[in-house]
């Protein structure tokens, strides 16, 4: 049965991926932003947003060119599962393992410009086409959050952990872990010492995987009777945001679990904004064409819950700027809802 060997190359393709984008994507941005000096709120928004997003970046890109742009919502469902998954199991995780007090202007900030990319992407999906000045809208708010990142970066408590959360990682690598990683290291070198290399030869292993995973979400779709676009929303999603999980647990172990919860509001906003907005002006701009036309099954009900869950999350976090255990297990149990009611209405 051929599902079963796709399935299959699917794990194995998130988890070299996984490998590729954490120990060496991340750190050779990482570097980036300490020679330009960035500050890290910035640095956190854009170029550590760019290295935990480049799987889901990648696959919208290759979805969008495969034949045709016919399996483009393997893409778009890639990005939407994703932020569906970091809000409510990444932030829930990480109040599990440790309840987490909220700065309230970072909560604010983070909610209203995640809301407003949210509202955004529902008005761009609303005719199921694309035009080349929605793409610039969307892209362009993705600016004006940065800017906002800018003028507050002097006041910002939030800062990027990420060189302390590999260290750790590292420490409890496993053994294929290090195997690949020494492997890949052979070829990319080290970020410390050839940063520009590492960049590039990370963006080309980051390519050919995406497009294996799309190219094997598809067969695995067909071979058990689903639409590409479900197993875009829960595999291929929960898949591309496991590394961003494990960051975020490691953190709320730490008892920052309010980086956690900014560190997975800055990553979906760069996904919705950067990661769909991107890949559709690079088509339209390269594939000839004036209107790019998307299928929503099942997006636009996935994108009126990712409006209702920050809701919900904000209002946990608003009314004693805490995110406490309880609220933790509810969000991860929406989660498990969202995955039962996406099979089930595929």
């Amino acid at each position: 049965m051929i599902a079963i060997p796709s399935l299959l190359i699917m794990i194995a393709a998130i988890y070299i991926l996984s490998i590729i984008t954490e120990n060496f994507f991340v750190k050779s941005l990482d570097q980036i932003s300490e020679k330009w000096n960035l500050p890290s709120s910035v640095a956190g928004a854009s170029l550590m947003a760019a290295g935990s997003s480049a799987p889901e970046l990648s696959i919208a890109i290759f979805s969008l060119f495969k034949d045709g742009g016919a399996h483009s919502d393997v893409g778009i469902g890639t990005i939407v599962g994703s932020a569906v998954f970091n809000i409510l199991v990444i932030t829930g995780i990480s109040a599990i393992v440790h309840e987490a007090k909220i700065t309230l202007i970072a909560v604010v900030r983070d909610t209203a410009f995640y809301l407003g990319s949210i509202i955004l992407l529902l008005l761009v999906f609303w005719d199921g086409k694309i035009l080349i000045s929605e793409t610039l809208l969307l892209l362009g708010f993705y600016g004006i959050y940065i800017g906002v990142l800018f003028f507050l970066s002097k006041n910002d408590e939030i800062q990027s952990l990420e060189p302390e959360v590999i260290l750790e990682k590292k420490e409890d690598g496993s053994k294929l872990n290090m195997f690949i990683t020494n492997i890949i290291g052979k070829i990319a070198g080290n970020a410390d010492n050839s940063y520009i290399r590492v960049f590039f030869v990370s963006i080309v292993f980051i390519s050919g995987l995406s497009w294996i995973l799309v190219d094997s979400a598809i067969i695995f779709a067909n071979a058990i009777g689903l639409p590409p676009v479900v197993v875009a929303l829960t595999i291929l999603a929960g898949g591309t945001s496991a590394p961003d999980l494990i960051s975020s647990v490691v953190v709320a172990k730490q008892g920052r679990g309010d980086m956690a919860v900014a560190n997975a509001l800055g990553s979906n906003i760069f996904d919705i904004l950067v990661c769909l907005g991107l890949p559709w002006l690079i088509a339209i701009l390269f594939m000839g064409k004036k209107v790019i036309e998307v299928g929503t099954s099942g997006l636009i009900l996935s994108v009126f819950i990712l409006i209702s869950t920050v809701v919900i999350l904000f209002i946990f976090l608003f009314t004693d700027r805490l995110l406490s255990k309880k609220e933790g297990f509810s969000l991860v149990l929406l989660y498990t809802a969202y995955v039962v009611w996406t099979i089930l209405a595929g």
